[in-house]
């Protein structure tokens, strides 16, 4: 029974960034909607980590599912996909490396900060 009331808690809050999506004119996905609430409301201790915890937890663990869908749609555009793949691929390197150094650079000083 606890799964259902963290699963409803997550899907409440998913739901509510969709709202948020469709209300606001704005090129946000509403996903990260989702995820500024639910990191605001654990911040907040509104909803406590305990409450989603082990669903969080579940979902991280089976997240290789949700990369099935993009998969199978690379691989019926693939004649697209095909003509770009070098510009993709640059993409997809300059991006992760920024992204990794980002995170890094963040992760550092905050660890400063905690040490401090």
């Amino acid at each position: 029974m606890n799964y259902m009331k963290q699963f409803t808690i997550i899907f409440a809050i998913s739901f509510i960034g969709e709202l948020l999506n469709t209300l606001i004119d704005f090129p946000i996905p509403a996903s990260v909607y989702g995820l500024i609430i639910l990191l605001l409301l654990l911040i907040t201790k509104i909803i406590k980590v305990e409450d989603v915890k082990e669903t969080s937890t579940f979902l991280i663990n089976n997240m290789s599912i949700m990369f099935v869908g993009p998969a199978i749609s690379i691989i019926a555009v693939w004649p697209l996909f095909k003509e770009n793949i070098l510009a993709y691929s640059l993409v997809i390197m300059v991006s992760t490396t920024i992204v990794m150094i980002v995170s890094g650079k963040i992760t550092q000083t905050l660890t400063k900060k905690r040490d401090q």
